[in-house]
């Protein structure tokens, strides 16, 4: 087999990039390893900021997401039993986010991509990417029970930490940045009503907690636990109860239950490989960054690589230009060491850490008054929340 892109990965960042380079008339094969009902079913992110919105409508994959997705204007901090509100359009020109799953994102992208787009197989692993660093890169991979290779012109690697892709850029041109936190997110998913119409981030003395949701029905509730913990080792009523005590307020506010039909620990880390371009190899999403989901960066953060790929790549088909290309990595990390400063400030901000000292949780209390009192500060805030701009350096118009 032979294309201008190999794409390692069928996960959002996967299928948009094949989306944005059918567009761009720039033909492309999508391998993923997992069958299609895996990947339309993977619960993964939900807050998309609002240039990841704005990049799926232009690619043609917003209809669905513009009819059932939450538009959201704001968050809820809580802190010393009160809550504010940061108003995220009053405080940047007009941006807001959007609730809307990473697996309808999925679903979505999949569907554009069978009817019109290039190649996608499913169940098709990828175990090696060859000559990376020559003009004509190779992925072999395993389809249908036979090895093949893709021979390509360039391959991106959207294929995960856990991927090949990263694997095949030599160590010693490598660094890595990583920090792993001593807690992780109880997550559930209830089939109760939102019981905010917006998202609650609480600061608590027994430790942070989040709601929030999947659709007007279905809640996404998080707590924060200690690193190691088993999904399973809470009850229901243990979990609901928790929540209760960390949201509480002292107006009449009151946290709604319902049944749980799914728990899962996520662990926390942030995580950066540098560079994330090895001659013909572009690295994009998690197999290059991973932030702690504090922030909802982490699925944004991929849409912006692939953004920025799709539109280096087509300068140079238009002008012979191989300048943006050459700056790929670094126009990324740019974007990526602002998402990963804005994540872990505000894991450190709401976490409360293992052996934290009433000095500490002073501070954080502190921090708080201040974005609660400070349009400054606010403003930060709402203007990291709803997203950096894609491609700070020399970006051609997204097609």
């Amino acid at each position: 087999m032979r294309t201008t892109v190999g794409i390692i990965g069928a996960g959002p960042a996967g299928l948009l990039l094949a989306r944005l380079l059918h567009n761009a008339g720039i033909d492309a094969v999508v391998l993923e390893s997992r069958d299609r009902s895996y990947v339309e079913r993977r619960q993964r992110a939900g807050i998309l900021e609002q240039g990841t919105a704005d990049v799926l409508r232009a690619a043609g994959a917003g209809e669905r997401m513009d009819r059932e997705g939450l538009r959201h204007d704001g968050i809820e901090l809580r802190f010393d039993r009160r809550r504010h509100r940061v108003d995220f359009p009053a405080l940047t020109g007009g941006r807001s986010v959007t609730v809307y799953a990473q697996t309808e994102v999925c679903k979505d992208l999949i569907a554009l991509q069978l009817r019109g787009g290039g190649p996608l197989l499913f169940e098709a692993e990828a175990l090696a990417v060859e000559d990376a660093g020559t003009d004509a890169p190779r992925i072999r991979f395993r389809h249908e029970g036979r090895e093949d290779v893709l021979e390509c012109a360039y391959v991106v690697g959207c294929d995960g930490f856990w991927g090949v892709a990263r694997k095949a850029i030599p160590s010693e041109l490598t660094q890595v940045f990583e920090r792993t936190y001593p807690f992780g997110w109880l997550g559930i998913l209830a089939d109760v009503p939102p019981s905010h119409d917006e998202l609650v981030y609480a600061r608590h003395d027994r430790g942070f907690a989040l709601l929030s949701m999947r659709s007007p029905s279905v809640s996404r509730l998080y707590l924060q636990v200690p690193d190691g913990t088993e999904a399973g080792a809470w009850s229901d009523e243990e979990i609901w109860d928790e929540l209760e005590r960390r949201f509480e307020t002292d107006d009449d506010w009151r946290l709604e239950r319902g049944p749980i039909t799914q728990k899962s620990v996520t662990p926390m880390r942030s995580y950066v490989h540098e560079p994330m371009r090895h001659g013909r190899l572009f690295l994009a999403g998690d197999a290059a960054h991973i932030v702690p989901p504090t922030g909802a960066k982490g699925l944004n953060l991929a849409v912006g690589d692939v953004v920025t790929f799709a539109r280096a790549l087509t300068h140079q088909q238009e002008t012979g230009s191989p300048a943006l290309l050459d700056a790929y990595s670094a126009t990324c990390l740019r974007r990526v060491w602002q998402a990963e400063r804005f994540s872990y400030d505000m894991t450190a901000l709401l976490h409360r850490a293992p052996g934290a000292t009433a000095f500490e949780d002073r501070l954080q209390l502190a921090r708080l008054e201040r974005i609660a009192s400070s349009r400054a500060a606010e403003t930060d805030l709402a203007e990291a929340y709803t997203g950096f701009p894609f491609g700070w350096a020399g970006s051609a118009p997204l097609r």
